[in-house]
C-alpha cells in the first residue's frame, strides 16, 4: 500500500527512542512485495526470530506502561517540553504526528536475529468529536473494510467476551504481483476512566493466500511463506480532551529480512512509505469518525417536531 504524501498534512520528521520519549497495516508487506514478491524464495521464520520479537514487544509493553503510570499516555505526552508543545500545536492544526519507534534495553538496540522489527507510531486530532464515538467506530470489526479499502478487503469478527475479542482481516497488496494475508488476531479493549480507552490486537495467525480471485484460493499452509509479515501487534490509545478526541495508533511487526542485493531500493523506502500509510490510516480513521458522528446527530428528532 503506498500512497502519496499530502502536502497540506507534514509530519513530525524527528526519531526518537522508545525509551526517551500504529490497525494498522505493516508498510513493509507493501515494499515487499512490490519490490521482490515475485523472485522472493519462500522462507522459514526462525525461533531466534520469534524470541527476538517476543522480547521487544515485552520491554515495548513495558515501557508503554511505565509511560502511562507518568501520566504520558501519548506518544507526544513523552517528548521534552518546547517538543511536546510543538507537536501539540502541529496537531490543533490538522496536521498528524508520526515518528518511527526504535524501543531499547538499557539503552542498546534489541538485535533481531533472522527479521526485521517495523515500529511506527502516530496521533491525529480529532476536533468536537467523543470518546465513545470513537470508540465505537474503532470497534466496528464488521465494517472496518469500508473505511480501509481497498487495502483491507475482509474484516469480521468471529467472538466477543467482554472486552475480548477475536477478529479476521484480510490484507490485500497488488502491484508487480498481487499479495493476500490472511490474519487473525487476538484483541483485547480497555476504558481507563471517562475520558481514556485502549485496545491492544496481537496476531495469532498470518497465512498467505494462494489463487486469490479463483475458486483454487486458500491459504498456504506447508509453514513455509514469503516473510511479507510473520507477526503484527498494534496499539491503539484514544483520549477527549482538548474539545476532541486524540487517535493514537502504533504497530510493530515482524517480517523477512531484506536482501542485500536490493537493500539500496529497499531500505529508504522502508522510511517513506510507512509514513505515506501511516497518515492515510490515521485520516481515515478520522473521517470514518465524523462521519459516524454527523450521522448520529442526524438521526437524533429535534424537539418540537
Amino acid at each position: 500500500m503506498s500512497f502519496p504524501l499530502l502536502s497540506s498534512s507534514p509530519v513530525h520528521k524527528n526519531s526518537h527512542s522508545f525509551s526517551r520519549p500504529l490497525r494498522q497495516v505493516v508498510p513493509i508487506f507493501w515494499i515487499l512485495s512490490g519490490l521482490f514478491g515475485s523472485t522472493a524464495r519462500a522462507t522459514d521464520l526462525k525461533p531466534e526470530a520469534v524470541a527476538a520479537f517476543d522480547r521487544y514487544i515485552a520491554a515495548t509493553e513495558t515501557q508503554m506502561d511505565e509511560a502511562a503510570r507518568a501520566n504520558q499516555f501519548l506518544i507526544v505526552d513523552r517528548l521534552p517540553d518546547i517538543e511536546r508543545q510543538n507537536a501539540y500545536d502541529q496537531l490543533h492544526q490538522g496536521q498528524p504526528f508520526i515518528e518511527e519507534m526504535h524501543t531499547e534495553e538499557d539503552h542498546h538496540p534489541i538485535p533481531i536475529p533472522k527479521g526485521l522489527i517495523h515500529h511506527w507510531a502516530g496521533v491525529i486530532f480529532i476536533p468536537k468529536e467523543t470518546l465513545a464515538e470513537t470508540d465505537a467506530v474503532l470497534r466496528d470489526y464488521d465494517h472496518q473494510e469500508k473505511i480501509y479499502k481497498p487495502d483491507l478487503r475482509q474484516a469480521k469478527l468471529l467472538e466477543r467476551n467482554g472486552n475480548e475479542s477475536k477478529i479476521f482481516e484480510q490484507f490485500y497488496s497488488k502491484s508487480i504481483i498481487t499479495v493476500v494475508l490472511n490474519v487473525y488476531f487476538d484483541v483485547v479493549e480497555k476504558q481507563i476512566g471517562s475520558t481514556r480507552s485502549l485496545s491492544v490486537s496481537r496476531s495469532t495467525r498470518i497465512a498467505e493466500v494462494e489463487d486469490f480471485g479463483t475458486p483454487e484460493e486458500h491459504e498456504r499452509a506447508d509453514g513455509k511463506d514469503h516473510g511479507f509479515m510473520w507477526r503484527l501487534n498494534s496499539y491503539w490509545r484514544v483520549e477527549e480532551k482538548d474539545g476532541g478526541v486524540y487517535v493514537q495508533t502504533e504497530s510493530i511487526s515482524l517480517s523477512r529480512t531484506v536482501p542485500v542485493m536490493l537493500a539500496w531500493i529497499i531500505n529508504p523506502l522502508t522510511k517513506s512509505i510507512p509514513r505515506d500509510v501511516l497518515l492515510h490510516l490515521l485520516t481515515n480513521t478520522q473521517k470514518a469518525v465524523q462521519a459516524s458522528a454527523a450521522a448520529s446527530q442526524y438521526r437524533i428528532p429535534r424537539r418540537g417536531r
